[in-house]
């Protein structure tokens, strides 16, 4: 090498950074460059880039995992170069998946769990749809077998997450959702009955409702649909809608019966990424036995001489969730999840609590009796100078991303600000969080956005 390109090399390795020629020009926004750059100047465009961004951790309209311990960040390391689908190539990955499976069937009490079917997927989102192909394919064999129309199937929920009314418009099925109703904002069997008839290929109660973070009454719902069996023979299946609360229900509510305890329930979806505390990007769909899973929708792959069925929309995926997955069911055992849940719930009613005493505040849910959050809205008399919308924004000032949102169809007069609380907060957090609402309050008395009642702004922003 020639003493000139030497001291030309020497020189440029020496520079700082933030004076090389990368990072004294804008980085390229809607062109790949001609030329490469050095790998520690693009990383530190990118990653400035990205500080912009809000801090995750205070994102508490998210239901997402926010929070990792270091083994998940070793495995995940460790994986970034496995592709789950080709199990032959990785077979250990394709036997944890299998494993977490039925862990999974054994936490929801399936009475087959040793030899029942599942499959992980990119999320709950994904899982609900594979568990909705199922309740449709059996339903249009029942009613082929009996000579029927199949042209019409319809499926009941209550007030969903998006997935269900994308499932409904993808593969051609009636979504019929209950409302929300003054006095009512859940799906109830009473509701559900109204809406079912021979056509129906299932009922999907929500174990967490999105807008409330409630549980729905599954037994109840599944006694109905048992009486409606006695006096119609219509047979009616259910899947459950764990995303949230398969993963805590077992741990904080032990007692309470929505899983495949119920025969009815044929089904349960559940996102790994959210209360099951793994990386984003994994979700998981169980059936009760291998007999509700038509084979039709079954793909059989070979790997270590034996035969796994597997059934899933997504076909290439990253095995490093599933394999942090497997590793948080080992590192906490049922014991270390139901200490976090119970914390996380912990915070979300002492939180509620704060929320209350503020006394321009109405309480919807307080954190107790099912997901680790809380929601509340304006008291109607409120004579206050902002809407939720305005608070949330105000927060945001101080790193806080709250969700302020109208319910759907028939109460969307009513506009409900939410927190989730997840693994990695904690009780400063808390109280960090209350002070700044506090604080919000005071700023919006001296400076009201505006003098009217704030449920009518809450109209108007709606309708505009």
């Amino acid at each position: 090498m020639a003493l000139h390109e030497k001291d030309k090399i020497m020189a440029k390795m020496d520079e700082d950074i933030y004076t090389s020629t990368d990072l004294r020009i804008s980085a390229p926004k809607n062109k790949i460059p001609e030329k490469e750059s050095r790998t520690e100047d693009v990383y530190s465009i990118i990653h400035d880039e990205l500080m912009i961004d809000g801090n995750s951790r205070l994102n508490l309209a998210t239901f997402c995992s926010t929070w990792l311990d270091e083994g998940i960040h070793k495995l995940m390391d460790e994986c970034l170069d496995k592709n789950m689908i080709d199990k032959d190539e990785y077979p250990q990955t394709a036997a944890i998946e299998e494993r977490c499976v039925h862990m999974m069937a054994d936490l929801w009490n399936s009475p087959k769990s040793k030899n029942t079917i599942g499959c992980s997927t990119t999320g709950s989102s994904e899982a609900a749809m594979c568990g909705g192909l199922a309740m449709k394919w059996r339903w249009r064999e029942k009613m082929k077998a009996a000579g029927k129309d199949t042209s019409k199937p319809n499926l009941v929920t209550g007030p969903v997450q998006v997935c269900w009314e994308k499932f409904a418009r993808y593969f051609d099925v009636e979504l019929r959702q209950i409302p929300m109703e003054h006095g009512r904002l859940l799906m109830n069997a009473e509701e559900v009955l109204k809406r079912c008839d021979e056509n129906t290929i299932g009922v999907v109660p929500t174990l967490g409702v999105t807008f409330t973070c409630q549980y729905e009454d599954v037994k109840s719902i599944n006694d109905a649909l048992d009486e409606l069996q006695k006096s119609t023979g219509l047979d009616i299946p259910i899947h459950v809608d764990g995303a949230s609360g398969g993963f805590v229900a077992p741990f904080l509510h032990p007692d309470l019966v929505w899983d495949f305890r119920l025969p009815r329930v044929k089904s349960i979806n559940a996102s790994g990424h959210k209360f099951g505390l793994s990386p984003l990007g994994v979700g998981w769909v169980i059936w009760r036995e291998k007999s509700d899973l038509p084979e039709g929708l079954v793909f059989n792959v070979n790997y270590l001489g034996g035969n796994m069925p597997t059934f899933a929309l997504n076909f290439s995926r990253p095995g490093g969730q599933i394999i942090a997955q497997y590793y948080n069911f080992l590192r906490l055992g049922k014991e270390g999840y139901r200490r976090i849940q119970q914390a996380c719930a912990d915070h979300a009613k002492y939180i509620a609590g704060k929320i209350q005493k503020l006394k321009v505040f109405d309480i919807i849910y307080d954190g107790q009796g099912a997901l680790p959050g809380a929601c509340w809205t304006l008291k109607k008399d409120a004579n206050v100078g902002f809407t939720l919308y305005d608070l949330s924004d105000r927060m945001r000032s101080r790193g806080w991303q709250i969700a302020s949102y109208s319910m759907p169809e028939n109460r969307q007069d009513m506009v409900v600000q939410r927190v989730l609380i997840r693994h990695g907060f904690s009780r400063d957090l808390a109280d960090l969080l209350i002070a700044d609402f506090e604080r919000a309050l005071e700023w919006f008395e001296k400076h009201p956005v505006n003098n009217s009642n704030s449920m009518e702004d809450a109209k108007v922003f709606n309708h505009n």
